[in-house]
């Protein structure tokens, strides 16, 4: 009977049931004793809102025990039943369970927003404490000294901790500068603006990010932080913290930008040359580029693989030296892609030939000069500002690109004899030679 009557309640009363054991270092609140446990006291309170009939709140609760014995003597970790006792859950705009309050400054409890568990709980908690010392030491009002990062940085810098930076930084393709700060320090604070100036104007080609060396202190202890701010470079595909390079410019956002932007040319990956051989490769060279360089190469049987290769080693040294410009670079042997060579005009007057091609424009250019590296060079030049000729793509359309193998790398050979079939060649179909 006692059970039905669980059962109904659970059903139209949300029957209460708690859900932390009575030895539990999980603190069981009231409205008689919220006020005078949490706010009338000098500790920080961690304070769950849950309800026993969420099943959120039942998956949380084994963490939130780990979480109140591993910070026990620290802070106090605390829930209430909200369905029991809604009045302290309306006063702090609970509206949803379980909710998350850190009671630090006591009229404005900060809101957990980290991963359900026992270390995110501790780690917002222990970020909060370290917040609270830092005030203390400065004589100023918990809040005041939250990260100048946060407040006047904005969207385009990226917050690091100890937990996402070797993901985002150190196992990232990207290139990175990161900021080393301490919330109250007036050096970072004036770098702040600049700093956001240029992540803004930097975004796309170097991400900036800044840390809270006085709560992240791992990450500052493995990259020897002694003063604030530091700035450390991260070139492309970091993987060690030994890799990182001090940065050596100045503080002002066009300092930042500029330094950072000499930095991207140079670890700028030189562009593949690649090989057309399906709709797909053409495509992703040309369509996915502001500019694609097309090159037709000589047959393999007119120049062979050592000739091929140092056509290839021109157009990757170019590749290098306009790397910055992100420029598609395509090739084809000849005759290979009929329409491609009849849509940009190259090839008829002899091999190698190159072009280049505007997608979004349907314009094309093509090298009236040497197929030489100093040839090719002035050429891309003159285009790059403006200079070069330019038509339209026939039919404003891309030619049809036909499927092929790619190159092997070796050298071309001829058809055996015994390879060759006549069988369905008619004699007299055969040259005669004629007697003189």
């Amino acid at each position: 009977m006692k059970l039905l009557s669980c059962v109904l309640l659970a059903i139209f009363a949300r029957c209460t049931v708690a859900i932390y054991s009575a030895n539990s270092d999980v603190i069981e609140l009231t409205d008689d004793n919220f006020s005078e446990n949490v706010l009338q006291s000098d500790e920080i309170w961690v304070v769950e809102f849950y309800a026993p009939w969420c099943g959120h709140c039942q998956r949380f609760a084994p963490e939130y025990s780990k979480a109140a014995k591993a910070l026990k003597g620290v802070v106090k970790v605390a829930a209430i039943d909200a369905d029991k006792y809604p009045s302290f859950a309306g006063r702090y705009g609970v509206q949803g369970f379980p909710t998350v309050k850190i009671f630090v400054d006591k009229n404005k409890p900060q809101d957990f927003s980290g991963d359900r568990s026992a270390i995110g709980v501790t780690d917002e908690v222990v970020k909060a404490v370290k917040n609270k010392i830092t005030a203390q030491l400065q004589g100023v009002p918990y809040g005041s000294t939250k990260s100048s990062k946060k407040s006047s940085s904005g969207d385009d810098v990226v917050e690091l901790t100890d937990s996402n930076f070797d993901k985002l930084v150190l196992n990232s393709d990207d290139i990175w500068l990161v900021e080393f700060f301490a919330p109250w320090c007036g050096h970072c604070k004036n770098l702040a603006p600049h700093w956001s100036a240029a992540a803004s104007e930097l975004k796309g080609k170097v991400k900036l990010g800044a840390l809270d060396a006085t709560v992240h202190s791992a990450k500052a202890q493995e990259f020897n932080i002694r003063g604030y701010p530091t700035i450390k470079f991260f070139p492309s595909g970091t993987s060690s913290s030994s890799a990182a390079e001090e940065y050596t410019g100045g503080r002002t956002s066009s300092d930042i930008v500029s330094w950072a932007l000499q930095k991207h040319q140079e670890n700028v990956p030189p562009p593949d040359i690649i090989e057309i051989v399906n709709e797909e490769t053409f495509k992703g060279g040309c369509e996915e580029h502001a500019l694609c360089v097309v090159s037709v190469l000589p047959h393999i049987l007119d120049c062979q693989a050592s000739c091929r290769n140092e056509y290839l080693n021109t157009l990757r040294s170019l590749g290098d030296k306009f790397k910055q410009k992100l420029w598609g670079w395509l090739w084809a042997e000849a005759g290979k892609q009929p329409e491609l060579e009849s849509t940009l005009e190259i090839g008829g007057f002899g091999y190698p030939a190159l072009a280049v091609l505007n997608v979004k424009k349907m314009k094309y250019s093509i090298l009236r000069g040497s197929f030489s590296e100093e040839g090719i060079r002035e050429f891309l030049r003159d285009l790059s500002y403006g200079r070069g000729t330019t038509a339209p793509v026939k039919g404003a359309a891309l030619p049809e690109i036909q499927g092929t193998e790619s190159w092997d790398g070796k050298d071309g050979e001829l058809p055996a004899a015994d390879d060759i079939d006549l069988s369905d060649v008619e004699l007299d179909e055969l040259p005669i030679k004629q007697e003189l």
